[in-house]
């Protein structure tokens, strides 16, 4: 069994054939540092390779699942170094990311009760069944601070909402409540916050407990679809957003974030 205790910002329980993973992060509202980010690259090989897992949950501490990553660090560093003021982030690492999760072959439920935004988004998206609270929230605001959807969301999104409606949230990077969520196909299921780690674990052990290799060799059957769709949007999408952080409207959304004042972009 991999040794769970070295992670910082993740926890990890093995519950009978269902590992319950948690983003550990709550006086940080679940913010994604640096640590986080390799620790969300890592998890999956992990879970991977351990023989006692069937299924996984994924859930998360406090109120929040997540807020994504720093804005106000953002001032004054390199493109490249998109999370915390003095750690570099390798430009490969979100599609790491997003690249481990797919490859993961046990079916991974998500426990959703409260806001998640940016990365955290694209990851909760690219699992199997997302289970959101009403009052919840869900964007990929990346277009708000003059970013590129760069790590995922110009993949994921439209495969499940559409190609139309996916351009139109990432164009503009706005909110989305559960119950919109779940109408409009993004997310599976929606239910009362205080219900919605309940009817998540009920699916997850359900899967724990199936038929494994049926369960698994379905999941990977059906990811073809989705790889086949990674590897044809986020290398360019990543580049991209790469670019983006060169720009004068970056610059102007972080500033303007800071300042608590209407960004006034100039297309440069």
């Amino acid at each position: 069994m991999p040794d769970y205790s070295r992670y910082e910002r993740l926890s990890v329980e093995i519950d009978n054939k269902l590992a319950i993973v948690t983003l550990n992060r709550p006086e940080q509202r679940n913010a994604i540092d640096h640590r986080f980010h390799v620790e969300l690259q890592e998890v999956w090989v992990d879970l991977f390779d351990d023989k006692s897992v069937n299924a996984i949950l994924l859930t998360h501490a406090g109120k929040y699942f997540s807020v994504g990553g720093n804005i106000k660090g953002m001032q004054d560093r390199p493109a490249g170094d998109v999370l915390e003021e003095g750690e570099m982030l390798e430009p490969t690492g979100g599609k790491r990311i997003v690249q481990n999760l797919l490859d993961c072959d046990k079916p991974i439920v998500v426990s959703m009760a409260g806001d998640c935004m940016g990365l955290a988004a694209t990851v909760a998206l690219f699992c199997d069944i997302v289970v959101m609270g009403e009052e919840a929230r869900i964007a990929d605001p990346h277009v708000k601070i003059g970013l590129v959807a760069g790590d995922g969301g110009a993949v994921i999104w439209p495969l499940l909402v559409g190609p139309n409606r996916a351009k139109e949230f990432l164009m503009r990077g706005n909110l989305i409540n559960g119950v919109d969520a779940e109408r409009m196909g993004l997310v599976n299921y929606v239910a009362p916050t205080d219900q919605v780690y309940d009817k998540a674990y009920a699916l997850a052990r359900e899967l724990a407990d199936g038929p494994t290799w049926a369960i698994r060799w379905t999941k990977l059957s059906v990811n073809k679809q989705i790889k086949q769709a990674m590897n044809l949007v986020m290398d360019t999408s990543y580049a991209l957003e790469m670019a983006t952080f060169q720009t004068e409207d970056h610059k102007e959304a972080v500033m303007s974030f800071i300042e608590k004042r209407k960004p006034a972009y100039s297309g440069r």
